[in-house]
């Protein structure tokens, strides 16, 4: 069972950020430690308030976890302010295991959840990332890609990119990755109900970076973390009155 290291904020509803980092990660077998950036009231509604820890705390967390866990890959996901991001590049710089970003700036209703400067020093941490996982207002924002074709011609910070659903389809979900080298792979499951998504980001990229701490194969691992989300959504229990949480704990789902 390998470490990894979620740096993310709190989700009270459960389905999302470092509580959906933490089932994810176990379901594929990971163990997963955390850095918390952000504390939230928030339920499968909406999010009705938020405390960002102090960036110091933050490091002291790292820095706790890092003495005592031989950390096998690191998943990121909110940050809040750009002490909090430098911290964090000042972490992650000297590392030598997969790292996977979720850049946590712009939701899925594209609502803008960080500051133009945050914005900004996000892209600094783009070149120490194994992957970056943007959805498809993120990846406009950050990237200048509004379609599949734009994809060709951006910039990739000399890393791997996956775009997340970037196309509208109606059938399929589709994710484009772009590899460090310019080369374009598609991943592809069939549409799931949208009724239950919550958190489907921050699963996402904890599976894959639980899963690049056990395989290096990028491709295989995104394969098998888009089948994971598919099934968790298409099983999805339910809970709550707006978008629920997905089931992260699948029984029967062989990984392919």
């Amino acid at each position: 069972m390998n470490t990894i290291l979620s740096i993310a904020g709190s989700d009270s509803g459960g389905g999302a950020g470092i509580q959906a980092d933490i089932k994810s990660s176990l379901y594929h077998n990971g163990f997963m430690t955390t850095a918390i950036t952000a504390i939230t009231a928030q339920n499968t509604q909406g999010v009705q308030g938020v405390v960002a820890l102090e960036p110091s705390f933050v490091e002291k967390q790292i820095q706790s976890v890092a003495n005592d866990f031989d950390i096998k890959a690191v998943k990121i996901g909110m940050l809040g302010s750009p002490e909090l991001i430098e911290v964090v590049k000042n972490y992650i710089c000297k590392l030598d295991i997969p790292i996977v970003l979720d850049p946590v700036a712009i939701s899925r209703a594209n609502a803008k959840l960080l500051d133009d400067s945050c914005i900004q020093n996000l892209k600094g941490l783009f070149p120490y990332a194994t992957l970056i996982t943007p959805n498809k207002y993120e990846a406009k924002e950050f990237f200048g890609v509004e379609q599949i074709e734009d994809i060709l011609s951006c910039e990739n910070y000399g890393t791997n990119i996956l775009f997340k659903d970037i196309e509208d389809n109606t059938d399929f979900a589709v994710d484009v990755l772009k590899t460090s080298d310019g080369k374009l792979e598609y991943f592809q499951t069939k549409r799931a109900s949208d009724l239950n998504t919550h958190g489907t980001g921050c699963s996402y990229s904890a599976s894959i970076a639980t899963l690049l701490s056990q395989n290096n194969n990028l491709k295989e691992v995104i394969k098998i973390s888009k089948e994971y989300i598919y099934q968790a959504i298409k099983n999805a229990p339910n809970l709550g009155k707006g978008n629920g949480p997905i089931k992260h704990n699948l029984e029967g789902f062989t990984e392919i």
